[in-house]
This record gives structure tokens, sequence and C-alpha cells, in this order.
């Protein structure tokens, strides 16, 4: 979790299956109440490993073994209280639930069997220096959020968004369908048998190490602080350190410019959205006013990250100009927060390095669902940056059930091609600002970035989003006109998309749009 090495986790599961299958505890263990919280504990780190792992078979059934321990453990010693062992099989069955296997049907990790091979990137030509992701700080933190342990679900997401997956090892087994049925779900919602030996396909001597990655979970803000300077302090000289914080915010001040609908109400502008054209598009991609943000940002009623509980703003509260003693190296924010464009403060102000920003929209996305009871599934934003088109599966409604794999594997191939494209085209931009250029060559940053103009465009044309600005993401800095939800580049894709799904009518379209356009001829 400290070093991101995929041979500490192998051999981590080697030693932890070896502990289970020759049963170390199990004399005397409900005999003393120390050996059986001994084991409980061990089950409870091994599924640790197993999730990381994407060993689904093993995580059923560790979470058996766990519910059954526990339960002789209640009977055998009456006079204790398991409650925090409760709370852990809870957690546990709620991570699992807001996981399924449909999400992962396809590897989070980066994967040279379906996407582009490092060498095959293309390089910007213009770009001064080529940077690389080496080192990531990853926090969240919400009330109440899906979580085991200290890994958050979103947490998780990213962190393995930001590995390589082992060459080979994602197709070793038959996939499972999206419903998960099956009597054991291997890596990556695979089909397998409960007994696999792992440790040769998790350490793979042809992929570049893992960039490192520090994991925290309610941490202190000092302790947050002197992480990150630590981490900046061994940031390699051609190293991009990438910083994801997903939390609540608290604003006493609007940080949005007239652009952003600063004093509107979401009802107001409803309305304007139900007033305006459907065939035409009306968008301002603009930030917010950096002289006023760059005066709140010192400001004792400027805005804040809450990474722990709220009673306690100063030791719990991240503000945007904290971050500044560390812009003297290249940082990549990644923002997921209702306050995420109060982080626009940095543009103009850092210490030597020009700040990347992917910030996410003021307002969660409505996603409807036919099952109101559902475990929430995390945040959207976060979801359209590690799984973009299960994101956009849920945005319109479906679940994995409803999904014919045909179908799926048709989009999946669409989305891969569609952003490779993308970046073929990015890459070759003439006014693509040098921030950009010297991290495109970074495979993790790269597919980061193109998810984000994918997740723009999907917000930007979706009916229930359309032309409210608060439910769009933004970045800086900006990125070339072309790649604007209004251009046919962007708007084609996800016309394409929806169509494989039979959900245009749940999007608003230009009429230039030359699919929409093509159908509308041929109507005619």
């Amino acid at each position: 979790m400290r070093t991101s090495e995929a041979s500490y986790l192998s051999e981590s599961y080697i030693f932890y299956e070896a502990v289970l299958t020759r049963e170390y505890f199990k004399d005397g263990m409900f005999q003393d109440v120390n050996l059986s919280n001994k084991q409980l504990r061990f089950l409870a780190r091994f599924m640790t490993v197993c999730l990381v792992l994407n060993r689904h078979d093993m995580v059923f059934q560790l979470v058996n073994q766990l519910k059954m321990l526990l339960d002789e453990c209640k009977r055998a010693f009456q006079e204790t209280d398991f409650k925090e062992w409760k709370l852990v099989v809870q957690e546990i069955v709620k991570f699992r639930k807001a996981y399924p296997a449909f999400m992962n049907i396809r590897p989070l990790r980066y994967s040279v069997v379906l996407d582009l091979h490092p060498d095959c990137l293309p390089q910007v030509v213009e770009a001064k220096r080529k940077l690389r992701l080496r080192d990531a700080l990853l926090c969240s933190y919400h009330p109440n959020e899906v979580k085991y342990s200290e890994l958050t679900l979103d947490t998780f997401r990213m962190l393995q968004c930001l590995e390589w997956e082992p060459s080979g090892s994602f197709y070793q087994t038959g996939r499972v369908p999206p419903s998960g049925v099956g009597t054991g779900i291997g890596q990556n919602g695979a089909p397998g048998p409960s007994r696999v030996n792992y440790s040769q396909d998790i350490s793979d001597p042809t992929l570049p190490p893992n960039p490192r990655k520090s994991i925290l979970y309610r941490p202190s803000v000092t302790n947050y602080l002197a992480v990150l300077a630590t981490n900046c302090e061994e940031l390699p000289h051609d190293g991009v350190l990438l910083l994801y914080l997903s939390a609540a915010g608290s604003s006493q001040n609007s940080f949005s410019s007239p652009s952003h609908g600063a004093g509107r109400s979401f009802m107001s502008r409803v309305g304007d959205s139900e007033a305006s054209s459907t065939s035409s598009l009306n968008f301002e991609f603009e930030i917010a006013n950096p002289i006023s943000a760059k005066g709140n940002c010192l400001s004792e009623q400027s805005s804040c990250l809450y990474i722990g509980s709220r009673s306690s703003r100063g030791l719990n509260g991240i503000y945007p100009c904290d971050l500044l003693p560390f812009t003297r190296r290249p940082l990549f924010l990644v923002i997921d927060s209702d306050i995420s464009k109060s982080f626009t403060a940095l543009s103009g102000s850092e210490k030597g390095e020009s700040v990347i920003m992917l910030l996410s929209p003021a307002m969660s996305l409505p996603i409807p669902t036919v099952d109101s009871s559902r475990q929430p599934s995390g945040s959207s934003f976060t979801s359209f940056l590690t799984v973009p088109l299960q994101a956009f599966i849920l945005m319109l409604g479906f679940t994995g059930s409803d999904i014919d794999m045909d179908m799926y594997d048709k989009a999946d191939k669409l989305l891969s091609s569609s952003l490779n494209e993308w970046g073929l085209l990015l890459a070759a931009s003439d006014n693509l600002n040098p921030v950009w250029a010297q991290t495109l060559g970074d495979p993790f940053l790269r597919r980061l970035i193109l998810r984000f103009i994918f997740c723009r465009t999907v917000l930007a044309l979706y009916a229930p989003t359309f032309n409210k600005t608060e439910f769009l993401p933004e970045c800086i800095p900006s990125l070339p006109d072309a790649f604007l939800p209004t251009s046919d580049t962007c708007q084609r894709i996800v016309l394409q998309l929806a169509d494989i799904f039979g959900a245009t009518s749940k999007f608003n379209f230009s009429e230039e749009t030359p699919m929409l356009s093509d159908s509308r001829s041929q109507e005619n």
C-alpha cells in the first residue's frame, strides 16, 4: 500500500493462503479469545490483499468464513463484545455490493492487451520535456461512504487505475456475465477455481514498475502535508506527482464567476434549460475569476475540503493555498468535490511549475435507478475517470444484468478506438498548452485526460444536465477548442455510443453532428 510493488502483493497472497490452508489458528481457537481475534484479524487482512488483487472468488470465500467464525466466537465467548467485527462484516458486504462484477469486466489497471502499449503512444514533438507519473497521493473521505477498512471505493478505483495489469493475466479464463452469476469469480470478474497459483500473474518483468502511491484515510492535515512534502522531496527530476482528493467541501463565499451561474439556484437553471433550444448548444467554458479566487484563497472564509470531521475545521480542512508551496514540483490534481472549482485559485499563483487540474462538477450527477435501495457506487466523476463505459451505462439507468455482452463489447471497442483517436488529435494539436504536452507521453495521465474529455462531453450533452454548468467538470489549463463538447469530434462518439444502447433521445446533440444529420436526411 506504500510502494505499489506488485511482488509484495504476490508474496502477501502466498503467505496468507498458506496460513489459511494449513489452519494455523485451528487448535485451541475457541478456548482462547486472543487466538480467535488473531484469526479474525488474519481473515480481514487477507481480504484486503484479495480486493487489491481482484480475487473476487477468494473474497467471497473469506467473507463466508469470517461470518461463520464470528458466529462461533459469539457462542464460545458470550461475555465478549464482537461489535467491531460485526462492522467489518458489514463493510465488506457493502463494498462487494457497490463493486459488482459488471464494474470490473474490463480491468481498471492499464492493460497493454486492451490499451495502447507505452511504446506506441503518440508523442508531442514540440514538448520541451517528457514527464512521467512517478508518485501519487490518494485521499478520500465522505461520511458514510462505502469502504473496507481504510480503503474507500473511490480510492480503490483510483489506486488500480494507476497500475499496470500484468500482460495476459486478464484473459487466462473466460469472463463472467454482467450479472456476476457463477460459482466463483476470478481476477477482473472472470470465473475460475477457488485455488489458483497467483504468484506468477501479478509480477510482469516486461512492464515498467508501478508508480508509487500513498493512501491516506482521514489523516490530519498536518499528516497529509507531511506525506505530501516527503513525496515532493523524493520525486525524480522527470516525475509528476498526482494528488487525488475526494471529499465534501465547505464554502462561506461563492467561488464561481457569473459564467458559472453564481447566485443562481438549481431550479432556476432547470427553467432556463427548458426554455433553450435543444437544436443548439450554448456552453460557457471559462474558469472562475482568478483575481477574486486568489483573494479568497487566503481568506479565513475560503473554501476547504474536509478530510475528517467538520467539527475541527482548521485541523481537518485542506485549503487551496495549502498546496501552493508544493507547486515547485509538477503536480497533477484530481479534485472530486462540490467545491472543486475553488482550486482554480492555484492557477497563476504557482511557485515554479504550472499545475494541471481535473475538477469535478459542483453538483452530483442524477443517476436514474430502478432499485432505489441499490448500494451507492461511489462518485460518478471518479467512475468516469476509472471505468468510463460502466459509468456511462449506469448514467443511462441500466444495470449490469440489463446489458448484453455483445453490446457491451461493441461499445467498449468503440470507446477505446475513439479515445485513441482523440489522443492522436490532441498530440498533433497546434495550440496545445505546453503543460498538457509534457504529460501526454505518460500512459496513466494520458488516459485520465482522455477520459476527462469523454466525461465532460457526456455530461454536457446529457439531457438532465444540458446547459447546466454546475454539472460540468473543468480542467486547467484549457484544452484545445476541438475537444469542447460543442465539437463534432466529441459529439459523434457520444452519439454512436448512445445509439448502441438505444439511448440517443437522452442527449441533446447539435443538428450538424454527422451521424444525426445523416439519419435525418435519410428520413427526409
